[in-house]
C-alpha cells in the first residue's frame, strides 16, 4: 500500500528569526526534515510531498529537494495566500501563510493515498513513523479512521519562551475526545505550565505536535472548515486555520475517529534560536547511540 508524507515547510520562523527548516543541525550537516524523511521511509513512506513558499522554492529544491530524490519520490506543493480562498478579497497587510490546515488543504491534488502530516521543524522519533504508518495499513479500509502521536507536554516546552500546543483530551480507549489549540504555553517556575489565556497545566498533559496519520477524506472536511474559518476571520491578518480544530471538531461530532498512539519518542524542536544547541546535541547522542549514521544520505 503506498503511504505519503506531507512535510510543512512554508512556516516563516517568526520566533526562531529565520526558516528553521534549512538550518543545519546534523554531524554532517542534515536538516531536521532530513531525519523526518530517513524515518519515514524507513518506517515504509513511500513519497514526501513538501508544502513550501513560492519564494523559497528554488533554494529549497536545490538544497534538499535533489538530494533526497535520489532516495525517494518527491513532490512539492506551494502554498499561497490566494489558494482555495474563492473570491475573497485578502487584507493588503495579511503576509503570513493562513495556518497548517490550509497547509495540508493545498496538497489535495497531490496527495490521494493514506498519508502523515507534520511539521519540517520538529524532530518526532523513528518509533513515532513506524506507529503511524502501521496504524494506515492497518486501517486502510476505513476512510474515516484517523490517529495522531501523542506527546508529553512536560517534555515538548521549550526552556526559552511559550509554544504552541494542541491540548487533548483521551478517553480510556486512547481515542481523542478533544484537542484545544493553545498558542503560547510557557513553563511556570513551579514546574506548571500556563497558556497566555491563564489556563494552569500540570506537564502531564497529551499534547499534539501536528504528526497526524489521515486518509484523502479529510481533505473535503478541510475544505468545508476553511470556508467557514474565511466567513469569520478572512478579514483578521492573523487569524490561522489549525489542523486541529478540524480535527476536534470533526471527532465531536462523531464524524471521525481519532486514535491517539503513544510514543516512547522525546520531541525536540528549535522554536527559538537558543535551542539550537539542544537539538544538536540530541541528534550527535542518537548518533552516537548508532540509531543514525553519521550521514544519513551518505
Amino acid at each position: 500500500m503506498k503511504t505519503t508524507l506531507v512535510v510543512m515547510a512554508a512556516g516563516m520562523g517568526s520566533r526562531y528569526g529565520g526558516l528553521k527548516q534549512m538550518d543545519p543541525m546534523g554531524p554532517s550537516g542534515e536538516f531536521i526534515l532530513d531525519y523526518s524523511v530517513y524515518d519515514a521511509r524507513r518506517a515504509g513512506f513511500s513519497k514526501v510531498v513538501f508544502v513550501i513558499r513560492r519564494d523559497m522554492e528554488e533554494a529549497f529544491r536545490q538544497i534538499i529537494g535533489e538530494r533526497l530524490a535520489r532516495h525517494i519520490e518527491v513532490a512539492y506543493v506551494t502554498q499561497s495566500l490566494t489558494d482555495a480562498v474563492g473570491d475573497l478579497a485578502i487584507p493588503a497587510e495579511r503576509v503570513k501563510p493562513w495556518g497548517t490546515g490550509h497547509a495540508v488543504l493545498v496538497c489535495r491534488e497531490a496527495v490521494r493515498e493514506p498519508f502523515v502530516a507534520l511539521n519540517a521543524d520538529d524532530f518526532y522519533g523513528r518509533e513515532s513513523f513506524a506507529v503511524l504508518h502501521d496504524f494506515l495499513v492497518r486501517t486502510a479500509d476505513r476512510p474515516q479512521a484517523y490517529a495522531m502521536a501523542g506527546f508529553v507536554l512536560r517534555n515538548t516546552a521549550s526552556e526559552h519562551g511559550s509554544v504552541a500546543r494542541g491540548v487533548c483530551e483521551v478517553d480510556a480507549d486512547r481515542r481523542l475526545r478533544g484537542v484545544v489549540e493553545h498558542t503560547a504555553i510557557e513553563r511556570r517556575g513551579d514546574g506548571c505550565f500556563a497558556s497566555a489565556a491563564g489556563q494552569v497545566f500540570s506537564g502531564e498533559e497529551t499534547v499534539s505536535m501536528n504528526m497526524w496519520a489521515f486518509k484523502p477524506s479529510f481533505f473535503s472536511l478541510l475544505q468545508t472548515d476553511f470556508r467557514a474559518f474565511l466567513k469569520d476571520s478572512g478579514q483578521n491578518v492573523k487569524a490561522e486555520f489549525f489542523v486541529p480544530t478540524v480535527v476536534d471538531r470533526a471527532a465531536a461530532a462523531g464524524r471521525i475517529t481519532v486514535d491517539v498512539l503513544a510514543t516512547p519518542c522525546t520531541w525536540f524542536g528549535a522554536t527559538y534560536p537558543q535551542d539550537r544547541p539542544r537539538v544538536v546535541a540530541e541528534i550527535r547522542r542518537l548518533v552516537e547511540a548508532g540509531v543514525y549514521p553519521a550521514s544519513l544520505w551518505g
